[in-house]
């Protein structure tokens, strides 16, 4: 299972109540207060993990909750601090958190005994809370609350024997949106059936499913591609894009957003037609969807690579390509059986160098 866009609740562990207390030992009469401070509750923490690549961990555990403090004791022995409690997430994962008013379901009244729709949210109406995209960085989500003081705060000359203490403070609780964006310096971006899952196998140690049927990649997958003088680069697999992505038709806004991180952009087109499409209006449309989701994605740096160039027309469309676009780096190739691959490698090589 693959999860990239998942809602929680957090809620950080209460400060343990301080105590009151007082000295009882033989010899010592009127030993005085000595009551103990509660111990702070225990953190919600993300911590970044490049052995995890996606959400699917809180699909199982939406509910993320740390240990409360102890409570103060006699002896001014202060109550341990809660547990915290530290959940990894991928690099590249965004936070939201959702404001209250989004989340409030109207009345049974309201909805005249008809169930309520399912609650969809996006993050176009939450907080961005951080950006987790570097390795091993630390974000504490909910803070565990403080703990309360024990008698031994209050006494003084005046009140030689307070009974006053301070119960622990409530930690931090929120609902939030997790959301991932995959990281990688090049993203592949085509039609169904044109070859980026291919491609990708080719030219790194991913194993991404190939079939000839389109949406055959369900997730976005990530390889590593080796370059000389011990240089590399991650290459994103993204799922097939259609007409109308930018308005989550087909696969959508599912996976548009993990392109938004990519340095350089190749787009993957079948140059000879066969699935019936014409290999010019595939790149017009394709640029034209990601132009509508995100207009800086228009001024990222691209290049084409035209697959299947072993069957008919793909020479012809590959001049038509040529001509409308001379500026362009385009890279002939059959994927399936390497032809032109370290070619593509090369041109990889030589842009993200600069």
């Amino acid at each position: 299972m693959f999860v990239d866009r998942i809602r929680i609740h957090a809620k950080a562990g209460d400060g343990g109540n301080g105590c009151v207390s007082f000295r009882r030992e033989k010899f010592v009469p009127r030993g005085g207060p000595d009551g103990g401070d509660g111990g702070k509750g225990g953190d919600i923490i993300f911590r970044t993990n490049v052995h995890t690549d996606n959400l699917v961990a809180f699909y199982y555990q939406p509910l993320l909750k740390a240990s409360r403090g102890e409570h103060g004791m006699g002896k001014n022995m202060y109550g341990k601090a809660g547990k915290d409690s530290i959940h990894k997430v991928p690099a590249g994962t965004l936070i939201y958190r959702i404001p209250s008013h989004i989340l409030e379901l109207p009345t049974a009244e309201e909805t005249l005994d008809v169930p309520p729709p399912k609650l969809v949210i996006s993050p176009m109406d939450c907080e961005l809370v951080a950006d987790l995209n570097q390795e091993n960085q630390e974000l504490i989500l909910c803070r565990g609350g403080s703990g309360g003081k024990g008698n031994t705060h209050f006494k003084s000359s005046t009140n030689r024997a307070p009974r006053q203490f301070t119960e622990g403070e409530s930690g931090e609780e929120g609902y939030f949106l997790l959301e991932l964006r995959k990281i990688a310096d090049v993203g592949l971006v085509g039609y169904p059936n044109a070859g980026k899952s291919t491609l990708l196998g080719k030219v790194s140690a991913a194993h991404p499913k190939i079939a000839p049927y389109p949406f055959t990649t369900l997730n976005p997958v990530v390889g590593v591609v080796e370059f000389e003088g011990y240089r590399r680069a991650t290459v994103a697999d993204i799922p097939g894009l259609i007409e109308g992505a930018h308005q989550n038709v087909g696969l959508g806004h599912d996976f548009l957003r993990h392109i938004v991180r990519c340095k350089l952009l190749v787009f993957i087109l079948d140059a000879a037609g066969s699935e019936g499409r014409n290999p010019m209006e595939d790149l017009h449309s394709l640029r034209r969807e990601l132009d509508l989701y995100d207009p800086t994605l228009s001024q990222r740096s691209w290049i084409i690579a035209a697959n299947k160039m072993d069957l008919p027309n793909a020479e012809e469309n590959l001049a038509i390509l040529r001509n409308r676009f001379p500026e362009k780096m385009i890279v002939p190739m059959v994927a399936a059986d390497g032809r032109g691959v370290d070619d593509f490698k090369r041109a990889l090589h030589t842009l993200l160098s600069l």
